[in-house]
């Protein structure tokens, strides 16, 4: 299923649902605080309802230091305006799921439905869990988990290379150095018409080899039609991308147009690198917009 080897179904009986909401917790980087949101609007795409009411999904804030309140979890239901049969049970349960979300390190929880029973009761219907990978050393249970699932080939090659890559659903390829930057160019992608393949970010103090492994993780991809290399040299090193890209065409069979836009630290002579290439795979960019721009492009024609 969707690339999963399936080894074992579970079967459950059909719940007396009276009601459907919605629940999660994740991580507000900007607020610098955990961020609670609820609706009585569950078992839908919660998406597509805090586009069309965003009244309905209630948000709030709880400061990581001192946790969710008693308070707080009666007001995220009073302000979803769930069911007053389920005020009391439902609060409680918010308590529960906020205090998996940090006793676990969990980058998000979100239960969706999150039912109210014929019965009074509240159950966590379905679920989706985010790990935070950067805290498995402190749950060495998580490697049971890892070992029940089996991991999308492409994301074992990129994790094994120590790059952080999620695929996507277009064909447009993104490696960029730092989260911010490849987040940016993926909107950028966007903007122009065009959809991301993936996120692939190689950190910030990328050199030649971790380029050449970025590029041949890309390779594994058959959805992938064009690449854009997006870099900001700060620990970076333009230069030395050039070279991992040019050594790359060297080493690899790369069947598609790279388009680089190269920005910061030793961008120009990066730039003369590349222009002193006679590959016609290679074509540079001067802003991020172009860039994206000549991808989309590149990747609509193959």
């Amino acid at each position: 299923i969707k690339g999963h080897t399936v080894h074992s179904v579970w079967v459950e009986e059909a719940s007396d649902i009276a009601a459907e909401y919605y629940a999660s917790f994740t991580l507000d980087r900007s607020a610098r605080k955990h961020l609670a949101m609820v609706s009585a609007q569950g078992g839908v795409d919660i998406e597509g309802v805090a586009e069309s009411d965003p009244d309905a999904v209630v948000k709030l804030h709880i400061d990581p230091v001192v946790g969710m309140t008693e308070w707080q979890a009666r007001e995220l239901v009073f302000r979803a305006k769930l069911e007053p049969a389920a005020a009391r049970k439902a609060a409680a349960a918010l308590k529960k799921l906020y205090e998996a979300f940090v006793s676990l390190d969990c980058d998000l929880v979100e239960v969706n439905p999150l039912i109210l029973t014929g019965g009074g009761d509240i159950v966590a219907l379905d679920a989706k869990v985010t790990l935070d990978a950067n805290a498995f050393y402190r749950h060495p249970d998580f490697a049971d988990f890892e070992a029940a699932f089996t991991r999308d080939p492409i994301e074992a090659m990129a994790m094994e290379a120590d790059l952080n890559f999620i695929k996507l659903d277009g064909s447009v390829g993104i490696i960029g150095n730092g989260a911010g930057l490849v987040m940016s160019t993926l909107d950028v992608v966007d903007l122009v018409g065009g959809r991301a393949a993936n996120f692939l970010d190689v950190g910030g103090g990328a050199g030649a080899d971790t380029i050449t492994n970025a590029l041949e993780v890309l390779t594994q991809d058959a959805s992938v039609k064009a690449v854009l290399i997006n870099i900001f040299g700060g620990i970076t090193r333009c230069d030395l991308v050039a070279q991992g890209i040019i050594e790359a065409l060297g080493r690899l069979d790369l069947p598609w147009p790279i388009v680089v836009r190269l920005d910061g630290t030793n961008a120009d002579e990066g730039r003369a690198i590349l222009a002193g290439s006679p590959n016609e795979q290679l074509i540079a960019a001067a802003t991020m917009r172009e860039a994206a721009e000549r991808a989309v492009d590149l990747a609509g024609s193959n």
